[in-house]
């Protein structure tokens, strides 16, 4: 844990943010770690008592008196149930809230940022974006007479265009949410100019947006609840469906003129949007169940420990956590990862790729269940 502080740290201090941006953003960071912390403390929860049980002999006095080595287990099993449903209202709920903390925070940042720079310099360029801005002084929040030049890019068949906006005093806001740079200008004379020699003015206020990012900012899994994933599922499936028909016209017309390279050609727009929308979607529906499989490891985790540690029958219950979490990290979540991956690039059914591990662990769980109940 200490190390992925660290780690944030360094990369917060890389992007420009101050160390009072880092430590807000640090809190937000805990939820995500969870959902790997926990199964790990109750497996050694589990590994502790179960093996100090055994080892006093506790569990051979009860088998003696009657009472079964699953009426032991219950309560370990109940507690895994229930933790395992905290994990997946973490992953479903809290950790995207918090993603959306982190970016808003980082947003607030570069505006502090982008505000200190106007203040210090007179001036703030970015010219990946194509935003310039110059002001004679800044008063707070407010920017004196400001000179504002937005160069947007050519995108299809909109041609590239320069926008100039001259006022007395204007304020900027960054949006987090369509990565867009919020200018409102309250000025006696607002002063606008276009590429193609086309100019307004206006005594009332007046509000520009441009986008600050050159890149369109792409939706990302984690950032969504299952509810929101199994909507955009949705979504994407009748635009799979859409692309599947255009690409069938796309060849249909290809043959009928005889353009039998297009047939095998990337650069169809219906082939083009039907892997893009096909790889959405796996993404979509793996991240859906690697999050239920990955919560509902805590009870397998209990399954295989409790029995484990009453079989191992040791009171250093650190050498039968070692023992049994070993394998865990070596097998396990390597399995995850690498089943995650395959699962992304559509290659095995996401269902069973999230849950084999659990499947194996389940099954290596019964094995040692089945020898301590019957000895």
């Amino acid at each position: 844990m200490l190390t992925v502080f660290v780690g944030v740290i360094q990369q917060a201090m890389e992007k420009g943010l101050s160390i009072a941006h880092t430590v807000l953003i640090l809190p937000y960071i805990i939820p995500s770690m969870l959902p790997f912390t926990i199964p790990a403390a109750l497996l050694m929860t589990v590994c502790l008592v179960y093996g100090r049980l055994s080892g006093d002999h506790e569990v051979t006095a009860a088998k003696s008196g009657g009472i079964s080595v699953m009426t032991l287990l219950w309560p370990a099993l109940i507690l895994g149930g229930l933790l395992s449903g905290l994990s997946l209202f973490l992953t479903d709920q809290v950790i995207p809230w918090a993603e959306t903390q982190i970016e808003k925070t980082i947003v607030r940042a570069m505006e502090d940022i982008l505000y200190e720079k106007l203040r210090s310099g007179n001036g703030f360029r970015d010219p990946k974006n194509g935003i310039s801005i110059t002001v004679e002084s800044v008063e707070g929040q407010e920017l004196i007479r400001p000179i504002i030049v937005v160069r947007t890019r050519r995108k299809g068949n909109n041609p590239e265009r320069t926008i100039t906006l001259r006022a007395e005093s204007a304020s900027i806001q960054l949006q987090n949410r369509d990565r867009s740079v919020v200018v409102i200008v309250r000025a006696r004379n607002i002063y606008s100019s276009l590429s193609d020699h086309q100019s307004l003015r206006d005594n009332s206020e007046k509000v520009f947006s441009f986008p600050w990012q050159a890149e369109a900012r792409s939706l990302k899994a984690r950032y969504l609840a299952v509810s929101e994933i199994d909507a955009e599922m949705k979504k994407v499936n009748r635009e799979r469906i859409e692309a599947r028909d255009r690409q069938f016209v796309e060849s249909a017309m290809a043959l009928t003129l005889g353009q039998y390279d297009t047939l095998v050609s990337p650069t169809l727009s219906g082939q083009a949007k039907l892997v893009e929308r096909t790889a959405w979607y796996n993404k979509l529906f793996t991240e859906k169940h690697s999050r239920i499989a990955l919560a509902f490891s805590c009870f397998f985790f209990v399954l295989l420990g409790g029995p484990f540690a009453i079989w191992q029958g040791k009171k250093e219950f650190l050498t039968t956590f070692l023992f049994c979490f070993a394998p865990i990290v070596g097998i396990y979540y390597p399995m995850i990862m690498g089943m995650m991956t395959q699962s992304k690039l559509g290659t095995i059914h996401p269902m069973l790729g999230m849950w084999l591990a659990n499947i194996i662990l389940g099954v290596a769980a019964m094995l040692v269940l089945r020898r301590v109940v019957r000895y």
